[in-house]
């Protein structure tokens, strides 16, 4: 996913505006003398000016009290927000249709969005997981990236792929992934109410109860089941106690290893 293209050639005027800005006041290079000739720059010659910026995001409350570039209130008030950018390392996971999913500090995910190019094609999806240096911005409710994404050289295994991988299911479950940087700009999110499945989740335990197993593997089958069935039930009668997790998953993984074990020995046989 993009930005609109205008919004995309907005967010880059901003940025060559603010950068030569900090540029003419480092004299970083004195032989540019106008905006048009900065923005044409290649990026490697942007950096100085561009690192200046967030090493020192005061830059950006002189540029917009100054408004050398006579900016309107609005254009302002998006270069202003971007005193709340996050930088730092991140793990760019996967892309969605909604936003390509970084990893961040804090196991923090953040759905971000390419700004002229679809980041699938900036990062493509067969390099992922990949770990990246970047600088992530607000811009009109949505997250972007200042422009340049700076990779590793390293290789991810598979430990820290499933790390990554559970960190972005627990987000998604759990409706963490962070997709604006401006909280006043969120969008309200509207929980569906959950249909309950409680009437029937206790009609199984009822005749589970009275299901005998024929033989230790279906002991074993129904042992499991029965404690799944426990599981659900706490968890549709909203008191599912943080602190009975550790037990319950003991009592699963327990009935779990020996419906294995059975399953073994019927192998054998």
């Amino acid at each position: 996913m993009i930005l609109l293209p205008e919004d995309g050639k907005l967010f880059y005027e901003l940025m060559w505006k603010l950068q030569y800005y900090v540029n003419q006041k480092n004299g970083f290079h004195k032989n540019i003398s106008s905006f048009d000739e900065y923005a044409n720059l290649p990026t490697e010659k942007k950096l100085k000016a561009r690192d200046a910026v967030w090493e020192h995001p005061d830059l950006i409350d002189i540029y917009v009290r100054e408004n050398p570039d006579m900016l309107s209130l609005a254009e302002l008030e998006i270069v202003r927000k971007w005193k709340g950018y996050v930088k730092g390392s991140f793990f760019l996971l996967r892309h969605l249709k909604k936003g390509s999913i970084f990893i961040g500090d804090g196991n923090l995910a953040y759905s971000v969005q390419g700004i002229q190019d679809p980041l699938d094609e900036v990062i493509p999806s067969y390099a992922l997981p990949q770990m990246v240096l970047a600088v992530l911005l607000p811009f009109k409710g949505q997250i972007i990236y200042d422009g340049l994404l700076q990779g590793y050289n390293i290789h991810i295994g598979g430990g820290i792929r499933s790390n990554l991988n559970h960190t972005y299911t627990v987000a998604k479950q759990k409706d963490r992934i962070i997709t604006t940087l401006e909280p006043e700009l969120a969008v309200p999110k509207i929980t569906k109410p959950k249909k309950s499945t409680l009437p029937q989740l206790k009609e199984l335990t009822e005749i589970m109860l009275k299901v005998k197993g024929d033989g230790p593997l279906q002991n074993s089958a129904l042992t499991l089941a029965r404690l799944c069935l426990e599981l659900s039930i706490a968890d549709a009668e909203g008191n599912f106690m943080p602190d009975e997790i550790e037990s319950k998953i003991r009592k699963i993984v327990k009935a779990s290893n020996r419906l294995l074990t059975q399953l073994d020995l019927l192998e054998d046989d």
